[in-house]
């Protein structure tokens, strides 16, 4: 079971005052020396990659050198840059503690690392907080922010946006943690990290031909008589059809450009008969026992053969982060589950 250790994170405005102040006129003096000190050699930053220039939806964003004080704007950005050795000095909080933004499995990667947590819903970035924490790199790419914000946050310090090829918080890991990398100067880091997370998905598939090819649907519970799905370019339905599981085409149709679409009650045939996949159960009073009870579920093929499962536990939140450090994790609840639930497909 994972568990999460509190930290000390919050600080005065005289702090942030007195710590600004410091790093001011530590500036005169700095000797170049990095935040890397204590990371692997692997994720170690090369001089030699920068300038770079990163492609996003809103442009192109040039970094002329290695970065050492990174904000990571994005809501699970974080996991990338301290699986890549960086030490951000802020992150968002996006659930749970709002003094601990760092989850379980990223503790080890982390280590000592106590990052102000910024706490800016959708929508609500404070910009001039942003700008006292002298960034100079803003990582955004599973932030949601827009163009007006990008122009704004660009006006602060280098920033990377979402990709302009997936919707917005549709980025695959790989691509996060790849453009998280060049930013870095560890792409070399980041295509081992990959390349070892591809090995565990592809081990997984490989045990379990009986899933290649069945459709899959994750759901979440809506309004009132309604069903949230995500489309097959949302990280979660993603996680399946790197397990050999297919997308649903009529899912994707109904989405549209947005990661999710909506069923009405006349519209779950839409979802009915592979697997299904309940997540986001905490949000739902009684969980997993009140999607049971429903009269609708209750009527669909895939709850009378059983092929059916849920995130429900430790592993909800690890899945929702779907981050290179979160995804081992849920690789190994997952897969015990997958099998029971694919049991009734036989």
């Amino acid at each position: 079971m994972l568990t999460r250790r509190r930290r000390h994170s919050a600080t005065s405005f005289l702090a942030a005052l007195l710590c600004c102040l410091v790093l001011l006129a530590a500036a005169c003096g700095d000797d170049g020396s990095s935040d890397d000190e204590g990371a692997d050699d692997g994720a170690t930053a090369s001089d030699a990659a920068f300038p770079v220039e990163i492609e996003h939806a809103f442009g192109t964003t040039t970094i002329d050198a290695q970065p050492q004080r990174i904000v990571s704007l994005g809501f699970q950005e974080q996991d990338a840059l301290y699986a890549l050795g960086a030490d951000p000095v802020a992150i968002r909080y996006w659930f749970g503690d709002e003094d601990d933004a760092i989850f379980p499995w990223a503790e080890e990667a982390a280590g000592d690392a106590d990052p102000e947590v910024l706490n800016m819903p959708w929508g609500g970035l404070n910009f001039e907080a942003i700008a006292a924490l002298q960034p100079d790199l803003i990582i955004g790419i599973y932030s949601g922010i827009t163009e007006e914000e990008y122009e704004t946050l660009s006006e602060i310090a280098p920033t990377v946006a979402q990709s302009g090829d997936y919707p917005t918080y549709g980025v695959p890991w790989q691509v996060s943690l790849e453009v998280t990398g060049r930013a870095l100067g560890r792409s070399e880091a980041a295509a081992a990290l990959t390349e070892d997370l591809e090995a565990q998905f592809a081990a997984a598939a490989e045990a379990h031909p009986e899933w290649e090819g069945f459709q899959v649907a994750v759901v979440s519970a809506a309004g009132e008589g309604e069903v949230g799905v995500f489309a097959s370019a949302d990280p979660r339905t993603r996680f399946f059809t790197e397990l050999g599981f297919a997308p649903i085409p009529e899912v994707d149709e109904l989405a549209g450009e947005q990661f999710y679409a909506t069923l009405s009650a006349e519209n779950l045939h839409v979802i009915d008969g592979g697997l299904l996949v309940w997540d986001q159960l905490s949000y739902v009073d009684g969980g997993r026992a009140t999607v049971d009870a429903n009269a609708l579920v209750a009527t669909l093929e895939s709850t009378k053969n059983g092929t059916v499962t849920d995130t429900s536990g430790d592993v909800e939140a690890a899945f929702g982060f779907n981050t290179v450090l979160s995804l081992p994790f849920v690789l190994e609840v997952m897969v015990p589950r997958l099998e029971a639930a694919m049991a009734g497909a036989s």
